[in-house]
């Protein structure tokens, strides 16, 4: 090939090459427009997202809430004035002022048992009886002897007043005659001690003799005791009797049934004190018979009044929460619980006095109060169905 022909070929490839080149750059110019674009066009659709998602987000974030200002159910009870007292607490048991072993008083068989334990019985009833044949014959033989003598006496007297008899006889014969009488009232003694009464009104606690028995005196028959009154010997410490005076009002409450309760009264306070426990011996008589089923022997607490406040604000003690020092209750005020810090009094049984911090006829919750705050909703529920709510929770119970 010729010079120039070379050159003319050599001119159209750089030409061509020059062309490529140029439509390169337009390429990768118009490839980063493209690539530039898209960040706009994220931007310009990122506010769609975001929006988007605070709203999932605040969709989310609502349910827990809702959750947690659900009403707690509670029960509540009306706060009423009334008396309250506060009392010295001891315990003692019960026993009979009166109870007596009965004796035999007389040798012999026992020929008759007409009592048993429990039975109620009068002054001078008849508990039992010794055989009575041999006491019967010594009355008999101490009358023949008697009746002797006093015909013996009489026969005497007329021959002394007509001289026939000396003073010395006479005063042997009136001799016989008292020391027959005397024979016979021995023997009808020994008679009447084969019957074996009840020394006074009670009731029979205790039966050691069996029916056929020989006994003996100072055999040990029955035992009886009178149960009015039935009385308590209780020890309290001297500064606790400071006050105290005799027929003072008491309560007396069964230990095995705390529901059986009736009225005492103060009926002596020892004039010393023990120097061993520094205690004085106080007795306690019960004001009327004991109620059915009230033993002695039985374990009792004896209550005596020290103070009472006539008119007080009576909160239930369940309705009470004590942190530390302080103690406060929750009201309820239309659908909101309340937090009230309160100040206590004098306690009893189930109820304890409010100082402070509440009023007459305010709404105290007694149930359901263990998770509540002040301001937290809470639903009344009837009292019917607080007897399906567990203590403290407002959850029901669980069987």
């Amino acid at each position: 090939m010729s010079q120039p022909k070379r050159r003319r070929h050599l001119t159209s490839a750089l030409i061509a090459l020059g062309a490529l080149a140029v439509l390169g750059g337009a390429g990768i110019i118009y490839y980063k427009a493209k690539a530039g674009a898209a960040p706009a066009e994220a931007s310009s659709q990122a506010p769609s997202t975001t929006s988007e998602t605070g709203v999932a987000a605040a969709s989310i974030g609502t349910k827990p809430e809702a959750e947690k200002k659900a009403p707690i159910p509670v029960a509540v009870t009306s706060i009423a004035t009334g008396a309250v007292s506060s009392y010295i607490s001891s315990t003692a048991n019960l026993i009979t002022e009166n109870e007596v072993k009965v004796l035999a008083e007389a040798d012999g068989r026992v020929a008759e048992m007409l009592v048993e334990e429990g039975l109620r019985v009068s002054k001078g009833q008849v508990l039992a009886s010794l055989a009575r044949e041999d006491a019967e014959i010594a009355v008999n033989k101490a009358q023949l002897r008697a009746t002797n003598t006093r015909l013996a006496y009489e026969r005497g007297v007329k021959a002394l007043a007509e001289d026939l008899l000396s003073r010395e006889t006479f005063d042997k014969v009136s001799m016989d005659k008292e020391i027959a009488e005397q024979e016979l009232a021995e023997a009808k003694w020994k008679l009447e001690k084969t019957t074996i009464r009840a020394p006074f009104a009670g009731r029979v606690t205790g039966r050691t003799v069996m029916l056929g028995q020989h006994v003996k005196p100072g055999d040990i028959l029955f035992s009886v005791a009178d149960f009015d009154p039935l009385i308590a010997r209780i020890y309290l410490p001297e500064k606790d009797v400071y006050g105290l005076n005799e027929g003072r009002d008491v309560r007396i409450t069964l230990k095995a049934d705390e529901s059986t309760r009736f009225p005492g009264r103060i009926r002596q306070i020892s004039p010393v004190v023990d120097t061993g426990t520094g205690t004085v011996k106080v007795t306690i008589e019960a004001a009327a018979l004991a109620p059915p089923g009230v033993r002695p022997g039985a374990f009792v607490t004896i209550d005596i009044v020290r103070e009472t406040h006539p008119k007080a604000l009576l909160v239930p003690r369940e309705a009470i929460i004590r942190e530390l020092q302080e103690a406060y209750v929750f009201v309820a005020k239309g659908d909101i619980a309340e937090k009230r810090t309160v100040s206590l009094g004098l306690e009893e049984a189930d109820l304890v006095e409010a100082l402070s911090g509440v009023a007459a006829g305010d709404q105290v919750i007694v149930a359901g109060q263990g998770g509540l705050k002040d301001g937290t909703p809470i639903k009344v529920i009837p009292p019917s169905a607080t007897t399906q709510m567990g203590p403290m929770t407002g959850m029901p119970a669980q069987g």
